[in-house]
């Protein structure tokens, strides 16, 4: 088996900047608009989960293509049978 690429390794990281992002900028528009730092944080939190699963779901429905199905396969192919 291959080892994975930078970019795959790194996917994840990627999808998680990209909701703190999101939360970072909600977090300033809520402190900004309320003056309240504990509701901004509130927010922020609320924001980060709420995108992290929102992003999680895109990338669930996302079909794997050809090469990735056959990556797939050969893994299932190569691990163990329980004997259960």
């Amino acid at each position: 088996m291959s080892q994975p690429s930078r970019r795959e390794i790194l996917k994840p990281i990627e999808l998680l900047v990209m909701a703190a992002i999101a939360a970072v900028f909600t977090g300033v528009i809520v402190l900004m608009s309320t003056r309240e730092p504990v509701i901004a944080l509130v927010a922020f939190g609320v924001a980060f989960v709420v995108t992290l699963v929102v992003i999680a779901m895109f990338v669930l429905s996302i079909k794997p293509d050809d090469i990735e199905r056959h990556e797939i396969d050969d893994e299932d192919d190569e691990s163990p049978v329980s004997p259960h």
